[in-house]
């Protein structure tokens, strides 16, 4: 069974159309990349998922509950799309960041605000802020950070800064891990760091959906590949299939573009 299911997903911002009938399905432990030119529709799909943005029409579901059917759409609570929004971690491609935090503090952060609904929060306070912290600790260690916990944001390079981003999307375990290009704010040496962690992500079989740009990356970190064109899904396969198999003119066209750039 899909841990994923998207289906017939639009979205628009006025008269125009971003997103027109998006569907597709995700398994469980798969990484699934989503490529295609800037203004495709590819950030607005992942901020849909996110519920950052509310579709116009379709339906998302994770783990067999539907979580969004516009056809029985009905008002819904800022704690209804908070919970919502646990099913997906989301690193941004601008880090996104809280400045005033440390690196730690900011892995730590939503695990607390969410530890504080709970019921026993008062009564176990020490003992649940002590499990919060060791699993961040756990985390930024995995991003090879063990020795800039207590730095501020600024005093780190972008690529340790995207690393605590996603350590903080980790952190509360989410179903699906979504990548918003990550390393489009870095420089090539800073973007092999990001690159180097979602691969052991990948190897981890962490579920993910990773919109970028690094064509290669794609191809060798991807069990799926969607292309999308004008806010549709143009084309879509295994990485084999997709790059070198192309069948669509527009997907030949916008590789034979990356290429030439490369």
């Amino acid at each position: 069974m899909s841990i994923l299911e998207v289906r017939s997903l639009q979205k628009s911002f006025g008269s125009t159309r971003v997103l027109e009938d998006i569907s597709f399905s995700l398994e469980r432990g798969q990484a699934l990349a989503v490529i295609g030119s800037s203004g495709s529709g590819k950030t607005t799909l992942l901020r849909c998922l996110n519920f950052l943005e509310t579709p116009d029409a379709g339906t998302i579901a994770v783990g067999g509950e539907t979580l969004f059917d516009a056809a029985r759409r009905a008002s819904v609570s800022d704690a209804e799309v908070r919970k919502k929004r646990l099913h997906f971690g989301m690193v941004f491609q601008s880090f996104n960041l809280f400045p005033q935090y440390t690196a730690l503090e900011n892995v730590m952060l939503a695990s607390l605000l969410l530890a504080k609904e709970r019921s026993d929060y008062k009564q176990h306070r020490r003992e649940i802020h002590e499990q919060i912290e060791h699993r961040a600790i756990e985390l930024l260690e995995q991003m090879s950070l063990a020795g800039r916990m207590s730095h501020y944001p600024h005093q780190l390079s972008g690529g340790q800064q995207q690393r605590v981003a996603i350590a903080r999307a980790l952190a509360l375990q989410p179903d699906i891990l979504c990548f918003d290009e990550p390393t489009s704010a870095l420089d090539p040496e800073l973007t092999g760091e990001v690159l180097r962690v979602i691969r052991s992500l990948a190897a981890q079989h962490t579920t993910m959906i990773i919109v970028t740009h690094e064509m290669a990356f794609a191809r060798d970190v991807a069990d799926h590949v969607i292309f999308m064109d004008a806010g549709r899904i143009a084309e879509e396969g295994s990485p084999a299939a997709l790059f070198e198999n192309t069948q669509n003119e527009r997907t030949r066209a916008f590789l034979s573009r990356f290429s030439q750039n490369s």
